[in-house]
């Protein structure tokens, strides 16, 4: 996800300096085939249908539930991740397949098309740990503003972006609320990529309806163009796995359970204490950005392997006390603008909308000018959260 349109209107307090957004030892650069430019490759055709056959004909095409075309923009991704870093996507899906159970969970919960899953992997090949350029980080590729505003924890200690669980509610919030206001997926997966008020924009000043009329214009970036077809791409791969011939190996599901600790603790001291492995604390809680649970948490619930908490449990009173370093001075909070744009749609009403997006009938009423409660269908409102 690139910086996004959305960013809070006034930081919580816990918002940090921007150290806060820094790296730290536990993350790792994104994969530089995630950032590499896309192959050469056609415009998008004007019509995206929900379901094709691939350009191999296979005889049982999956039936895909987000739309999907096989053009020669997605089959030259297909062959980017089936040919040119085929060892990279087949680490991707194995590692994807640990945490898919909980995340087509999380996404049926939200009523969102299981295939959306595959959108983690053009994102980051689901990896809690990946860092861009732009500081996008966890497997959801949250910028820290769009993570604020969904409810994700982000300071000194803890960054919930790489919560395979939490980062996946959030997504899945934000995902629902781009459909709600695009009413499309490929609208929405472009403005997950590049913020929804630059689709916004783009679709207003194109008189465009679809992503493959602005697609078709200098509105948007490159990299957002390739963006969707890149998922389609990811989506066929991911769904005829025997058609590529890729693995399908088990993989153990991200299980654990859980004990709640009420003071500062290291891992290390944790895994000398309990016997469990630094290592698997580390997968299990990848949110902890310092190895240890936050000093600031009087009832913090730290991941450890299942069939381990009794006895972590009873053994956590021996554990000594993690002393941080001191924090490092904070800078002054610069407050952000909050607007964001919706386009009415049939059936709207501005407490429909208002409803939608969680602010009071007064916000959009005020930020709009207007002196009724009428809207018309195909109409541009400023919403502020």
């Amino acid at each position: 996800m690139n910086p996004s349109d959305i960013t809070p209107d006034t930081a919580p307090d816990m918002t940090p300096a921007e150290e806060d957004d820094e790296p730290d030892a536990n993350l790792v650069s994104l994969e530089a085939e995630l950032t590499l430019a896309s192959p050469d490759v056609a415009p998008p055709p004007d019509n995206i249908v929900p379901q094709v056959s691939s350009a191999n004909n296979v005889a049982a095409a999956p039936v895909y539930n987000i739309p999907v075309v096989i053009d020669s923009t997605v089959q030259n991704h297909i062959h980017f991740f089936n040919t040119s870093i085929r060892s990279r996507f087949e680490q991707w899906l194995i590692r994807l397949s640990r945490y898919r159970p909980l995340v087509e969970n999380i996404f049926s919960e939200f009523n969102l098309p299981s295939d959306l899953v595959y959108l983690s992997l053009v994102e980051s090949g689901f990896n809690p740990h990946a860092y861009s350029r732009a500081k996008a980080t966890g497997p959801w590729q949250f910028m820290k503003g769009t993570g604020l505003v969904y409810g994700l924890r982000i300071d000194h200690y803890v960054d919930e972006r790489r919560d395979p669980i939490k980062s996946t509610v959030a997504a899945a919030r934000y995902l629902r609320d781009l459909y709600d206001l695009f009413g499309t997926w490929p609208l929405a997966m472009a403005a997950y990529n590049a913020g929804e008020e630059k689709v916004m924009r783009a679709l207003h000043k194109a008189q465009a309806e679809t992503f493959s009329d602005i697609s078709k214009t200098k509105l948007i970036r490159t990299e957002t163009k390739q963006y969707v077809p890149r998922i389609m791409a990811a989506t066929v791969i991911a769904r005829n796995l025997d058609q590529y011939g890729f693995s399908q190996d088990p993989v153990a599901p991200h299980q654990f359970e859980e004990v709640v600790v009420n003071r500062p603790l290291h891992f290390r001291t944790i895994a000398n204490t309990t016997g469990i492995s630094y290592e698997d604390l580390q997968l299990l809680n990848p949110e902890l950005r310092r190895d240890a649970t936050p000093p600031d948490d009087a009832s913090y619930h730290l991941k450890v392997p299942v069939g381990t908490s009794t006895k972590v449990t009873q053994l956590l009173d021996r554990v000594p006390t993690y002393k941080f370093p001191p924090l490092p001075a904070r800078s002054k909070q610069v407050k952000t603008d909050s607007s964001r744009w919706y386009k009415v749609r049939a059936g709207d009403t501005l407490e429909k909308v208002s409803k939608r997006f969680r602010v009071s009938l007064k916000t959009p009423k005020t930020k709009n000018n207007l002196t009724g409660l009428v809207i018309k269908a195909g109409e541009l409102l400023i919403i502020a959260r």
